[in-house]
Parts: C-alpha cells; structure tokens; sequence
C-alpha cells in the first residue's frame, strides 16, 4: 500500500503459500526472509501462510530453517525474542528442485496441494533473468498458474533486470504475458519500497506551497544521484559486467525517481492513475542531446587506487570475473529533458557509480537564483567567510543514508552588514520519529500478498524505460567509458553536461562561484 494506515488495515488476510525460487540466494537471505519476518512479528501477514524455498542445494526443512534462523540474527532491523523466530521459522518449508526440470514442478504440484498449504500462491522469482520465462512456463504446464478471474490467486514477483534492450524487454513482456495476465506480474523495484521516495508524491501533492512552483517557471534544473563506494566484491562482478551502471541502475531505479518528481498530479492514488502518469512522463523524456550524443551521456570505469587506510583498490578491469578488455560502465551520467508544458527547458541530470565518495540516493530540485539580486551572500567556514554570489534555493530528497527532506534557503545573517547565508529547513526521519524505517521489502512484499500494483512496474512503463536510454544503447561505441579515481565523485569529463546549467554536481569538486573571495571577519557581518 502506499501509506500505511492502522495494522488490522495493513495487515494481509489472505492465506497464502509464498514460493521464493531460488531460495538459496543472497537476497532470500539478507532481505526476503527478515523482510517477512518483521511481518510476522507485527502481526502483518495472514494466517495460515507457508514459505517454501525452492533451489537445486541438498537441503532438508530442518537445514533450510536453520539457515533462515542465522539469516533473520543477522539482517532483521529490530530486536527478536528466540520464541518469535522460532515460531516463525515453522512456517518455513524446503522444496529441492531444478528450474530448467518440468518434473520439479510437478513435484511441487503435488506438494502444495497438501491440505496444510494455503491455495493462494506467491511466487517470487529471485533468479537470473535468464530463467524468467523458462520458469513462468513450466509453472504454467505444471498447472500452477491460475486464471486472474478464479477465486485463488496467483501472483509472480519479479526481479529487475527487465532486458537488457528495449527489444528484449519487449520480447520478456510479451512470454511473460502468454502465460500470466498483467494484474499477475509485479516487477519489482526495491527503491519505490523506500520511505522518503513515497514521500515524494505526498510532499508535492499535499502542499499548496510547493506544487506550483514545480515547473520551468522556477526551477532550474534537477539532479538525481545514487552513488555507492562498493565495487564488485562478492563475485557479482560477471552479473554486473553484463549490464553495468545504466542497465543495473539508470534504466529502473533512477528512472522511478524521476517520474515521481516530475509526474503530473494523478486524478487518484489507485495503481493504474499513478502507474499512467508515470508513463506519459517516461514518454516525453528524450536525452538532451545539442549536436551529438556526447553532449548528454558520459560513462565511466574506475581506476586502479588506494582507499583512506592506505590499501590497494582494484580497477574495475582488475576485478574478479571481470573481462580485461571490457567497456561496460561502473559510472554513468545523463542530461535528459522533459518535453511536455510543466518542464521544457529544465536539464534533467541523472549520475550513478561505483567506487565513488560517499553512498548516497537523492534527488536535488534546484530553483532559480531570483532576478534582481539585491543582497550579498556569504559563505562561512569557522571564523572565516566569502562574499559569494546569491545562491539559488535547494530542495533535496534524501532516500539515503539519513533519510529525510531538506530546503535550502537564504535568511540574513546576524551582525550590522545585510548580508545573506544558506540555513537549512530540514525533517529528517530520525530527527521526528524515534523509530526504525520499515525496509523497502518488508512494504512490498506486504503489498504482493494485499494484490496492491502501485509500487510495481507495469509492462508497457518498463518498455518506456528503455526507450529513454537505447539510443546510448545504440551508439556505444561513441560513448567510450573515462576513468575515474576510486573514491571520487566518478568521471570529471560529466561536469560538461551542466553546459548552460546555473550549477554544478552536488560533491564539491569544482570551485564555488565566488565574487570577490575576500576573507572577511565573521565578527563584523
């Protein structure tokens, strides 16, 4: 559900068995289980339920149980009494089965027809892309997939990447959709599960001050970035050469976050008024491109380095399971535009990476610097300050770390000279609520077993997806990737698409504007 309400109007009440493929995955480890787990200890899922977790590994129910028990100690947000995990892990239950045998699935049939699992069906398909239709297709021949209209659901949850192309995106929706009916699919995007990336439509759409200024009347420019200092530890270096930053990050999460703050206001909060205004959105979403396609994308690799403590960091062209001659982007930057009346002439700029400074998610509206600048602005470090330039107002949302919602604005600065200095209005979760966020899984998968689409991605928003980034797809070969230091703020050759932007990146890198730099005494302003 989008919000969340009292926990009897939360709470799923369908009985259900929950099937996860691919059961001995990390994610099932790290995110589904605990995720379901802090479900079951607020009294959020139905009763009965089961868990069945489906993979090729020798395991028993009881082994199975063990290792979801470590996985629940480990990765659960809140405190958990032994008693409660192991009441939960009760529910749990171990099917061994290949993906690719049809008789794995009739065994699971038969299996599931037993009077203790519930008629309801989730299948959530934590599994390579790859086997996404092979295993949609023998659930189907097994007999397992229901008509939409039968009283016992069925619902498969699946795992991005969507293709890797437009074109086969294209090809996935289509097998998909010969065997499963659209109110069946939910494509899932942990990042719409975030609290402050729900928070964005209720911030806009439920305060008269800030939606009429969300336009090319006073916005600049927007920036969205999402930058993590991990690189291909773990072994996921051969997942991740195969698609690289645009396919693993730009064509989906980045994407969402920029349809929810640029959408248009839909007539009502239901799945399909959201889910089609993101799609007139994604539709008028072109790369801004002025004489050639450089001007918009700029790609990356990280270089050889060593971190803070003096260590050697790999390159990505060193890292295991990584092809030495590969071109695939571990950083990626775009300037998109917005053809439709709200938002022409507003520079859109998306940034993702690897090996970069900080983690961090947010989204940065930046407004315009007002049109007669009648005030000195200064910025202060200590007891030393410079006269800048006046300094446009900046709205960010942060999905993370530190979740929250940030304005910047301009107030005068105590002392006798009318001078100017950025303070921040800030809501910050920790600040108001002393209490853990719920995980982004935890609300979807709540909304799986409610049949509740919003915070999922419907077929004909992923092919648009695509369409916004194939014409990169289609010129790679201009669009060689620069290195970058680890530990930076990615590629420095991306600053060049603020060409005619009043700003720069978010990180610090290039100088501030300033009007004089005179160091002044903080005393006298």
């Amino acid at each position: 559900m989008l919000f969340s309400g009292f926990s009897e109007q939360i709470r799923a009440h369908d009985p259900a068995t929950i099937v996860i493929f691919g059961a001995s995955g990390d994610l099932t480890h790290r995110k589904l289980i605990p995720a379901l787990f802090v479900a079951y200890m607020q009294d959020l899922l139905p009763e009965p339920f089961r868990i069945v977790g489906f993979a090729r590994r020798d395991y028993d129910d009881e082994i199975f149980r063990d290792m979801m028990e470590d996985s629940i100690r480990n990765f659960t947000r809140l405190p958990a009494a032994e008693e409660t995990i192991r009441r939960f892990v009760e529910h749990l239950y171990y099917h061994k089965g290949d993906l690719s045998s049809p008789d794995s699935y009739a065994a699971l049939k038969d299996r599931l027809a037993g009077a203790a699992y519930p008629e309801n069906h989730l299948f959530y398909l934590s599994i390579i892309p790859d086997l996404f239709h092979t295993t949609v297709h023998n659930l189907q021949k097994a007999g397992m997939i229901r008509d939409p209209e039968e009283e016992h659901w069925t619902r498969v949850v699946i795992e991005k990447p969507f293709g890797k192309d437009l074109e086969s995106a294209i090809a996935l929706n289509k097998e998909l959709l010969e065997h499963l009916d659209e109110t069946q699919i939910y494509r899932i995007d942990h990042y719409l599960g975030k609290e402050t990336v729900q928070n964005i439509l209720s911030f806009r759409f439920a305060n008269a001050i800030f939606e009429p200024v969300f336009n090319r009347s006073y916005v600049d420019h927007i920036q969205i970035t999402a930058s993590e200092t991990v690189g291909m530890e773990k072994g996921r270096g051969g997942y991740y050469d195969e698609y690289g930053a645009l396919r693993d990050m730009v064509t989906n999460h980045l994407l969402q976050l920029l349809c929810l703050v640029t959408m248009e206001a839909p007539g009502d909060l239901s799945a399909e008024s959201i889910r089609n205004e993101k799609v007139k959105l994604l539709n008028a979403t072109k790369l801004d491109i002025r004489e050639d396609i450089t001007d918009a994308v700029c790609r990356g690799q990280y270089a050889e380095g060593v971190d803070s403590d003096g260590n050697k960091i790999k390159g990505y062209l060193q890292e295991d399971r990584i092809d030495p001659q590969s071109d695939t982007d571990s950083f990626a930057a775009l300037r998109l535009s917005i053809n439709n009346w709200r938002w022409a002439g507003v520079p859109i700029l998306l940034r993702t990476g690897k090996r970069m400074a900080r983690k961090t998610t947010e989204i940065a509206v930046q407004f315009k610097v007002p049109p007669l600048q009648l005030f000195q602005q200064v910025e202060c470090e200590d007891d030393v300050c410079d006269i800048t330039r006046i300094k446009p107002n900046t709205l960010i949302f942060r999905i993370q770390p530190d979740e929250g919602i940030f304005l910047k604005v301009g107030t005068k600065r105590p002392g006798m000279r009318f001078v100017v200095e950025d303070v921040d209005m800030d809501f910050s979760y920790s600040g108001k609520w002393n209490q853990s966020l719920p995980e982004a899984y935890e609300r979807l998968l709540l909304d799986t077993l409610h049949g509740d689409s919003t915070l999922f991605t419907r077929s004909d928003e992923v092919a648009a997806e695509w369409r916004v980034v194939q014409p990169i797809l289609d010129n790679l070969e201009l669009l060689k990737p620069f290195a970058y230091p680890p530990g930076e703020w990615g590629v420095k050759e991306s600053d060049e698409l603020f060409l005619g932007v009043e700003g720069f990146w978010r990180n610090g890198r290039m100088e501030k504007v300033s009007g004089s730099n005179v160091a002044l005494d903080s005393a006298n302003l």
